[in-house]
């Protein structure tokens, strides 16, 4: 028995050795950081590491990856990297560093030059400052590789400056980075990567091969601030033919264009890209979108994001057919009305139009939010039948074809010739911003005293009192007392390539 118990002691005397080896390493890279000259580190990294404290650094670099970023994927590869931050702080400061209770390294090795003025109060492991650079910096590359290819030196320096400035160890720098990396990938699987969503490429169609723009004619809206854009298309599409615009100019122009052309391009918001999709179905020649508005809906959820996208899709001759919504009867007495997006009645009709004076003076995206606050204060509910029924009801949103969840936030189409309408309401009565954000956190087909959803094919509406206005892919218009929300399925053939190549920024 005796030399079981021994036998049993042996693995546990084993691993204390292992263990002190390792913490005799680690202090022993500690000391040669601390100890070498590293050339031109003495000026950046103290700074660097201060820089980094609370998470500003990183504020910082997200802000300026939004505003130099070109497009879409910059703005969600820094929403990306600071959601992936504030999981890995948060985990580390609430959680692990409360677990381990690691004390810091003696400062006796460390030159006086390269300590921090301010000495941390917390423990030791793991590195927080490390946790934070790691997160963000992955967040950032999991959507986009080429700004992530940018902070990552960055990142990488911050975390050596918590050896280089004699504040952590370096396994507490390692273990904080991996719990960093860890944050960013459990970010990811909350809220998918726009390359981890499928692209809506149901059903394939045959449409010519244009290289170098050759029989196309591309419409520029020249109010939606598009002037550099136009640019790159020309340049990328030099036997095209460039029509600039004024806003009251759009629909003659795209009507001369689709006569004469093989294929019908755009530039523009989503407003713009509808009268180009309803012209280019009437026509029958196909549609090349190059995203140049605010929001570009239809255009992302195609899975477009560059000028390089379309292009490739013209050279190839690659397209896809999708839906169009319907309504009937149409604005100005036309038979029909179609939306590439949505259609909606209620408060929505009201928040356009009060964004769209606002947004000259204040800019699109602040226009929205004082939008939003003014119509939820003094919005009005609707009066309809619904199917037959008398409803009272703060919206009625229709989308053409079904949103998905991107996490927590309903917003994008994986399929967009599903022959569906997404139709969803919210009851009327008290709190009309309560129940638009219960409705907005809703998925499809829920159902509750707030809010209903539900896929349909055709939706009829009734009852609609004379002054009762319509939103449909960000227009508004005056809404006949009844009307048909149906689908124009497949009517559509819309340039993409069959293979979608993530953009580096």
């Amino acid at each position: 028995m005796a030399h079981v118990g021994r036998g049993m002691r042996m693995p546990m005397a084993d691993n204390k050795g292992i263990a002190d080896l390792l913490s005799r390493a680690d202090k022993q890279v500690f000391r040669f950081a601390a100890t070498r000259n590293w050339p031109g580190a003495e000026p950046v990294l103290p700074r660097l590491s201060r820089a980094a404290n609370h998470g500003l650094l990183w504020v910082g670099a997200a802000a300026g990856i939004a505003v130099l970023g070109r497009g879409a994927r910059s703005r969600r590869a820094a929403a990306r990297g600071l959601a992936s931050l504030a999981l890995a702080s948060g985990t580390v400061n609430t959680v692990v560093k409360h677990a381990a209770r690691r004390d810091r390294p003696v400062l006796d090795a460390v030159p006086m030059v390269r300590q921090l003025k301010r000495q941390p109060v917390t423990t030791s492991f793991p590195s927080g400052h490390a946790a934070s650079a790691a997160a963000f910096a992955a967040g950032v590359a999991l959507e986009s590789t080429g700004w992530g290819a940018v902070v990552a030196p960055v990142a990488a320096s911050v975390a050596f400056s918590r050896v280089y400035t004699g504040v952590h160890y370096p396994s507490d720098v390692l273990a904080g980075a991996a719990l960093g990396v860890g944050a960013a990938l459990a970010v990811r699987g909350i809220v998918p990567t726009r390359a981890q969503m499928p692209a809506p490429g149901r059903p394939f169609a045959e449409a010519p091969k244009l290289p170098g723009g050759e029989g196309v004619v591309v419409v520029v809206n020249r109010s939606s601030g598009t002037s550099e854009l136009a640019t790159l298309v020309a340049d990328a599409l030099p036997h095209a033919e460039i029509v600039h615009c004024e806003p009251g100019e759009v629909t003659d122009e795209l009507e001369k264009a689709a006569g004469r052309c093989t294929a019908l391009g755009v530039v523009g918001g989503d407003g713009t890209v509808n009268r180009a999709a309803v012209t280019a179905m009437r026509h029958g020649v196909p549609l090349a979108v190059f995203p140049g508005g605010t929001l570009n809906h239809f255009a992302y959820d195609l899975g477009i994001e560059s000028v390089h996208d379309t292009c490739r899709a013209l050279a190839e001759g690659e397209a896809v057919r999708v839906d169009l919504g319907r309504f009937t009867p149409g604005p100005d007495g036309a038979d029909h009305g179609y939306f590439l997006n949505t259609f909606s009645l209620g408060v929505y009709p009201d928040l356009v139009r009060v964004r769209e004076r606002w947004a000259p003076r204040v800019g699109g995206w602040p226009a929205g939010v004082l939008a939003a606050l003014e119509t939820l204060r003094r919005g009005h509910r609707l009066e309809a039948e619904f199917e037959g029924r008398r409803r009272s009801l703060w919206l009625l949103f229709a989308g053409n074809n079904i949103y998905q969840r991107m996490g927590p936030t309903p917003g994008h189409r994986r399929d967009l010739a599903d022959g569906l309408l997404d139709v969803r309401i919210v009851h009327g009565g008290r709190l009309p911003g309560t129940r638009l954000l219960a409705a907005a956190l809703a998925g499809p087909l829920s159902r509750s005293p707030v809010h209903a959803a539900e896929r349909m094919r055709r939706v009829r509406i009734g009852g609609l009192a004379p002054d009762t206005s319509l939103a449909f892919d960000g227009e508004v218009t005056s809404a006949p007392r009844e009307l048909v929300l149906d689908k124009a399925v497949e009517a559509l053939t819309v340039y993409r390539p069959q293979v979608l190549m993530a953009s580096a920024f």
